[in-house]
């Protein structure tokens, strides 16, 4: 069994790695999420634009990472929106809230990294992956630079 990795051991190396990608394991992101809005999973996955098995998933570690920039789009508009207080109070104001996260215009990739952060940001963040991640690092900087 000496290459085996058991279930325990994957989801522990997964939470990791998702820490790296995303700075935190995904589970506790989307559990202040879920918190803050008082919502099922399955409303928070129907938001987002992915399955409830996906979202369930990435939240217990068993997946690492978000296959879609659109959906990684969603998930940090969310939480930067919650952040400002455009959360509400409320079903309706957070009913709300969902809709618009999930209807957003979300043009390219680009677009919507400077959603959430200035060129400055982006170029910083960019320095700070490029190491471990280049690819991530050359995105953020094709970001900072206008697209």
């Amino acid at each position: 069994m000496g290459g085996q990795v058991s279930g325990a051991d994957a989801v522990r190396r997964n939470r990791e790695l998702q820490r790296r990608l995303y700075g935190e394991p995904l589970g506790d992101r989307l559990r202040r999420l879920l918190g803050a809005l008082d919502v099922s999973q399955a409303v928070l996955a129907v938001a987002l634009g992915v399955s409830s098995p996906m979202l369930s998933q990435l939240m217990s570690g068993r997946r690492v990472k978000i296959g879609s920039p659109v959906v990684l789009g969603r998930l940090l508009l969310l939480e930067q929106r919650i952040a400002a207080g455009d959360a509400g109070s409320g079903p309706e104001a957070v009913a709300r809230l969902l809709t618009e996260v999930r209807e957003a215009e979300l043009r390219n990739d680009y677009d919507l990294l400077r959603t959430v952060a200035g060129p400055e940001e982006l170029a910083a963040a960019a320095a700070a992956l490029d190491p471990g991640f280049p690819s991530l690092a050359g995105l953020l900087r094709r970001a900072a630079a206008g697209g």
